[in-house]
């Protein structure tokens, strides 16, 4: 009997090293280390550079497109004697629309990340900054 509890173990740690040596996907946390070029230091011992790295939109400088509404103006002749400003002309309202902006959300010094390495371990995706 003591051989059979033997050989499940022995099966037991064949099957763990075996999913071990496939590197399955698994989540890190790293620290940018440099901007440009970017680079980040996972786990206090594995630095990684850009040819190693998948951005999301989440840590990257992006462009996109917003609706707005009516913003409303009064045109103002200036002070009164009690300190309020007073309006010349009745308000009206402007209409904007859609306009462009520009969302500045790359990485820099000192962010700390999150990432997912890929399954085989060669690629990792910087999903988002931690707090």
């Amino acid at each position: 009997m003591p051989d059979a509890i033997e050989l499940v173990k022995t099966i037991k740690q064949a099957a763990v090293d075996a999913v071990s040596a496939t590197k399955p996907v698994e989540i890190c946390f790293g620290k940018v280390t440099s901007s440009f070029p970017l680079k980040i230091l996972v786990e206090q011992k594995l630095p990684l550079g850009e040819g190693q790295l998948i951005l999301t939109r989440n840590v990257t400088d992006f462009s996109t497109f917003i609706t707005g509404g009516n913003i409303q103006s009064n045109d103002y002749t200036g002070d009164t004697t009690d300190g309020e400003i007073a309006s010349d002309v009745p308000s009206h309202v402007h209409p904007v629309g859609k306009i462009q902006i520009t969302v500045h959300n790359g990485l820099v010094v000192g962010d700390e990340v999150v990432l997912i390495r890929q399954q085989g371990g060669q690629k990792y995706i910087v999903v988002d900054r931690i707090g």
